[in-house]
């Protein structure tokens, strides 16, 4: 259905008041560095979001030119210079961040999974402890969850399985430390807690390929073969061409 010239119109005034609405924001703390500094780091983590890189370092590089001291800039910084592959900057922007503010988490988590991502598994996990040691924090779940996470690729189940169970302490329906203990009772072929971890995981997030597979481990070990056949069948027809899809037709040659 064709877009009709006056819905061209009301989008166009939508986007018009919107912008509106921020210069009138922004010209309020116009005299106020700290209140422009965030309201710029607010704007460039939107940007950022919407994957609009430029501007995003437009309003960061706003931000801190009203106030070099804004710990969420420097925050927000490292995760778009990381996105950009600027690693060294990256490293630099959290290390600002931290120092300016060593309480927060925020960059101590975001901190916390560049360094994971950069395969520097025991810093990484430090940072994630760090984050959980404010009271104050609102997600500490996820910063032990993905302290788990950097723990099992540096091969430290133990310490992953610690990590993952106390994210499930905090936060029960918490999807991505469900699948991880999934895998991990897989891995220790305990194969009705793995069973009962994806069960809890497929209720609250997509059956992705990786948990596919790892229902077809499980139902074959249990013997439930109608299981098995379901979970396959989604397997290779949503992921065709997915490495546990080719695992899934290795693992049926003689």
């Amino acid at each position: 259905m064709p877009i009709r010239p006056n819905h061209l119109v009301s989008a166009g005034i939508i986007l018009l008041l919107t912008a509106c609405q921020q210069v009138s924001r922004l010209s309020q703390h116009m005299s106020n560095p700290a209140k422009l500094a965030e309201i710029n780091t607010e704007l460039g983590s939107q940007y950022l979001q919407k994957g609009e890189y430029e501007i995003a370092l437009k309003k960061l590089e706003k931000a801190l030119d009203a106030d070099r001291n804004y710990a969420d800039a420097h925050n927000t910084l490292g995760v778009l210079r990381s996105r950009l592959g600027q690693f060294d900057q990256a490293e630099k922007s959290f290390r600002r961040a931290i120092s300016i503010d060593s309480n927060n988490s925020s960059a101590l988590n975001n901190f916390g999974q560049f360094l994971c991502q950069r395969q520097r598994y025991e810093e990484g996990e430090a940072q994630f402890l760090l984050a959980v040691e404010n009271p104050l924090y609102k997600y500490p779940a996820q910063a032990y969850s993905n302290a788990g996470s950097c723990a099992l690729d540096a091969g430290k189940l133990e310490v992953a399985e610690r990590h993952f169970r106390k994210a499930l302490q905090l936060d029960g329906k918490l999807a991505p430390a469900l699948l991880q203990m999934a895998d991990i009772s897989v891995q220790r072929e305990q194969f009705l807690p793995g069973r009962a971890y994806l069960q809890r995981y497929s209720e609250l997030a997509r059956m992705n390929a990786r948990a596919l597979w790892l229902g077809v481990q499980v139902e074959r070990e249990l013997g439930d073969r109608d299981a098995v056949s379901s979970y396959a069948l989604s397997l290779e027809k949503n992921f065709p061409d997915s490495d546990q899809t080719r695992l899934l037709r290795e693992s049926r040659d003689p």
